[in-house]
């Protein structure tokens, strides 16, 4: 996976994995592949477990209340997760820019990719571009890439189904 000026890739991967972790190393790699990331070593339980670690501290950062609370959490994450560019040209993908180590499994290059895809998503787009869906019963995550930012749903069924409920409890309040 290739960083784009935004981090849209990571910040939707991550926000997917969040969603529904992975249950085993396979579908992890899978998901990952699916994500458009280049996989160069065996994935393994260690791989699966340290991304479930990584999962709760990334969405300390979506959690934050503030953006100052955000960058400080994220900076947290970027200390541990990423390291200084540097330029690579690896599985024929054309020379671009590694924020990590070159000898990480895969939950060291999604921590890496992740944490500095969300630096850059924030950072380009606005340090409120990542939520909670609005929706009550549903609480996920999720990262806004619409042009004017004012996402509050995970998804168009979540926007749908409030905008039901908000509907009929109008009509019920009118006695319709």
């Amino acid at each position: 996976m290739q960083q784009n000026p935004y981090g849209e890739d990571p910040v939707r991967l991550i926000v997917d994995l969040a969603a529904v972790p992975p249950r085993s190393p396979e579908e992890f790699a899978e998901r990952c592949v699916q994500a458009g990331m280049a996989i160069d070593r065996p994935v393994g339980e260690a791989d699966l477990t340290e991304l479930l670690e990584f999962i709760p501290r990334w969405l300390a950062v979506v959690d934050a209340e503030t953006p100052r609370q955000r960058a400080a959490a994220l900076n947290a994450l970027l200390t541990t997760s990423s390291s200084h560019p540097r330029l690579t040209d690896h599985a024929d993908g054309g020379w671009h820019i590694h924020y990590r180590d070159d000898d990480l499994g895969l939950a060291g290059v999604v921590r890496a990719v992740v944490s500095v895809g969300t630096a850059l998503h924030l950072t380009g787009r606005g340090m409120d571009r990542l939520n909670r869906c609005a929706l009550a019963e549903c609480g996920r995550a999720y990262g806004d890439f619409t042009r004017a930012g004012r996402q509050r749903y995970c998804s168009h069924a979540c926007a749908n189904r409030d905008a039901v409920r908000r509907f009929r409890t109008r009509r019920a309040e009118r006695g319709v």
